[in-house]
C-alpha cells in the first residue's frame, strides 16, 4: 500500500517534466494517489501533453490563479474528475524580470504588485476555491524559497516569497479548524525552467553544495518532491504552519 493510496490530489504549476511539481505528480501517483493537474488557459495543452508521461496520464483543469473566473469554476470543474480532494500542491510563482536581478531599488509597483498576486496571494485564492471540495483532514502544500534572508539578484521575488510564508501561517491558522493543514517546503536552488529565468540565477545557485552538509544536486528535484509528498499524507497528522527545509541543511549553516 502506498504513501498516498486512495488520495486525491489537485497539481499546480506541471510545465515541463523537470519541474518540481511533475516529480511531485510523479511520485503522488507512484504512491496511490489520484492525480488531477491545472494550467493557465493558453497553457492547458503543454501541461496535458507533459502529463502523457507521468505513470498515468492526468487530467488537466484550466486555472489561471489570477482570473477570479478561473477560481469560482475551480471545484466545479475539478469535480468532473474527483469527488473531492485530500490535498493540493501550490507551485506557482511569478515574477516580471524587472523586479530581479538587482533592480529591487528601482522596480515599478505595478510589476512587484503582479510578483505578489501571482507568488503570494495566489496561495489564498487557490485555498479558497479549493475550499469546498477538501475532506477532513486535508493538506495543503506550497512550495518556497527560504524567505529570511535577502538573497543575491532575487530581489521583489524574495519579498513576495516572505509574504507566500506568512501567508501559509494565517491560512494554517483559518483552516485549521476544518481539519486542512497548510505547511510549505523551503527548497534549495533546482535548476527548473523556471529558476533559470530568474537574472543571475548562478549567484544563488553557486557555492550551495560546498555549504551543505549533506551535499546539494541542483539537478535533482526528487528530495523536494518526496517532502511534498510526505506533507501530503497522513504521517503529519498534527503539523501545519510549518516550514520543511530540503537544502542540504544550507539553512541552520553560518556563512
Amino acid at each position: 500500500m502506498g504513501l498516498l493510496e486512495g488520495k486525491r490530489l489537485l497539481v499546480t504549476g506541471v510545465l515541463v517534466d523537470t519541474s518540481i511539481a511533475f516529480h511531485v505528480a510523479r511520485l503522488a501517483q507512484q504512491e496511490g494517489a489520484r492525480v488531477v493537474l491545472t494550467a493557465p488557459g493558453r497553457q492547458t495543452r503543454l501541461t496535458s501533453a507533459v502529463s502523457r508521461r507521468l505513470p498515468q496520464e492526468a487530467p488537466v483543469v484550466p486555472l489561471d490563479v489570477t482570473s477570479d473566473e478561473d477560481l469560482a469554476a475551480l471545484a466545479e470543474r475539478t469535480r468532473e474528475h474527483v469527488d473531492g480532494l485530500d490535498g493540493v500542491v501550490h507551485s506557482i510563482g511569478f515574477a516580471p524580470q524587472s523586479v530581479m536581478g538587482g533592480h529591487f531599488l528601482d522596480a515599478a509597483w505595478d510589476d512587484v504588485a503582479t510578483a505578489v498576486h501571482v507568488s503570494a496571494y495566489s496561495l489564498k485564492a487557490l485555498a479558497v476555491a479549493a475550499q469546498p471540495l477538501l475532506a477532513t483532514p486535508a493538506s495543503v502544500v506550497g512550495l518556497t524559497f527560504d524567505a529570511r534572508y535577502a538573497w543575491p539578484v532575487y530581489d521583489w521575488m524574495g519579498v513576495a516569497k516572505a509574504a507566500f510564508e506568512s501567508t501559509a501561517r494565517y491560512l494554517a491558522r483559518d483552516l485549521g479548524p476544518e481539519g486542512v493543514r497548510v505547511n510549505l517546503v523551503s527548497a534549495g536552488p533546482i535548476r527548473t525552467t523556471a529558476a533559470t529565468h530568474i537574472p543571475g540565477f548562478d549567484q544563488m545557485e553557486g557555492g550551495w553544495s560546498a555549504r551543505a552538509p549533506l551535499g546539494w544536486d541542483s539537478s535533482d528535484p526528487e528530495p523536494t518532491a518526496r517532502a511534498v509528498c510526505a506533507l501530503l499524507s497522513d504521517w503529519f497528522p498534527a503539523t501545519t504552519g510549518e516550514i520543511v527545509h530540503v537544502d542540504g541543511g544550507v539553512h541552520a549553516m553560518g556563512q
